[in-house]
């Protein structure tokens, strides 16, 4: 009954345009150069598709939603993705929880397998996740960043963006939020005018320098001032799962 009317729920909500994917930066500014180097542009044959972050040399965590749109490599290395110096590494497989099968209903989260490792240095560095579950504290300040629009009815921008937001109490993202699933974070776009929208889904949620969410979902159609808290993939709930993934893929 509960998957029921999890399922009404989502129907009713996506016939209504109140779901979206993304993470277009609201009210933010252009990233430091030598900042958030471990950002990858995930890509197809058209361009940018979503944002994804390297956590090891040949591994790029983002939404499992974003395969939807048939991802053929990941660009990393230059925070501006019309530049020439930045490197284009094919995605060789991808990896999602056998449960996923709708934003709304959680474990919305992919690792992307590249065929070659990353170079690490100056342009280019991966970022720590999570050693264990967390609990992030209300209010706490954490930094969201994407390629995506930054008003409606805009376009993608060159240059990366980032804005902080601040961290909502779980119970407060619920009242919002009705059935809203479980091992997610919120964070800004209540009570705010800062955050994301639809669009670049599959960036991270970074606090006290740690990848500890991902882009998931927000409000269809209201990237100005969105009235309902912006949702996230909580990362920490996932750590299992991601060292499973990354034990089996290892050369023996």
């Amino acid at each position: 009954m509960e998957s029921l009317h999890a399922f009404l729920l989502v129907y009713l909500l996506t016939c209504l345009g109140q779901l979206g994917y993304g993470s277009d930066i609201i009210h933010g500014k252009k990233a430091p150069d030598k900042s958030m180097l471990y950002m990858a542009s995930v890509q197809n044959s058209k361009g940018h598709v979503c944002g994804g972050f390297l956590v090891t040399e040949d591994f790029v965590v983002t939404a499992a939603h974003c395969d939807t749109v048939n991802i053929t490599h990941v660009v990393i290395g230059n925070h501006n993705l019309q530049q020439g110096s930045n490197t284009k590494i094919i995605v060789e497989k991808k990896f999602k929880p056998s449960s996923f099968n709708d934003v709304w209903l959680g474990d919305d989260i992919m690792l992307l397998k590249l065929s070659r490792k990353a170079q690490l240095g100056c342009k280019v560095q991966i970022i720590q996740l999570p050693c264990a579950e967390i609990t992030l504290e209300e209010n706490q300040i954490c930094q969201v960043a994407g390629w995506g629009t930054t008003k409606n009815g805009g376009s993608v921008v060159d240059d990366l963006r980032v804005v902080n937001v601040s961290v909502i109490n779980p119970e407060v993202c619920r009242e919002q939020w009705p059935g809203l699933p479980v091992n997610v974070i919120c964070a800004g776009g209540y009570g705010t005018d800062k955050g994301f929208c639809q669009g670049d889904s599959g960036g991270p949620l970074v606090c006290n320098g740690l990848a500890v969410g991902i882009v998931s979902f927000n409000k269809y159609r209201n990237c100005n001032y969105p009235d309902v808290p912006n949702v996230y993939t909580d990362i920490s709930k996932y750590l299992q799962w991601i060292n499973k993934v990354l034990a089996t893929t290892k050369p023996s």
